[in-house]
C-alpha cells in the first residue's frame, strides 16, 4: 500500500491498514465475530459458544464491535426482556473474507508459526 494509491495519509500511524488491523489487536474481538458467523445469539450463548470469557469481558468486547459497527444488537419488546447480537454487513464481510483467509493461514502454516516460536524462546 504507497500513498500514491490515496490510502495512507501523511503519517503511516494514520493509513487505514492500521485502522483495520487494530480490529485484531483486542485477543476476543475476532473471537465473538467468529461466535457470531452462525447466526444471532444472546450473550449466554455467546459465553457459552465461546467458553473462558468473563461478563465484563464480553461487554467490552461487545461495545467495542458495535462502536465499529461489526455488531448489531436488537432488543426484542417481550416479557421478560430478550437482546440478540448480530454481524452487521460489514461484520459478516470481515468474518467470511480477512478472517476466513486468516484462519485458512494458521492452518496451513500453524507448525511453521510454532516451531519459529519455540526456536526463539530456546535462543
Amino acid at each position: 500500500m504507497t500513498d500514491h494509491e490515496g490510502h495512507c495519509y501523511e503519517f503511516v500511524a494514520d493509513c487505514r491498514l492500521r485502522a483495520a488491523t487494530d480490529l485484531f489487536a483486542h485477543t476476543w474481538d475476532p473471537v465473538v465475530l467468529a461466535a457470531l458467523r452462525a447466526g444471532p445469539r444472546r450473550r449466554r450463548e455467546l459465553r457459552a459458544a465461546i467458553g473462558g470469557m468473563s461478563d465484563k469481558v464480553l461487554t467490552d468486547t461487545l461495545h467495542r464491535l458495535l462502536s465499529s459497527g461489526l455488531v448489531d444488537r436488537h432488543a426484542h419488546a417481550e416479557a421478560p426482556p430478550r437482546v440478540e447480537y448480530s454481524l452487521t454487513r460489514l461484520g459478516q464481510s470481515l468474518v467470511e473474507g480477512p478472517m476466513v483467509a486468516l484462519g485458512r493461514w494458521a492452518v496451513e502454516h500453524s507448525d511453521e508459526l510454532l516451531e519459529a516460536q519455540d526456536n526463539a524462546t530456546i535462543g
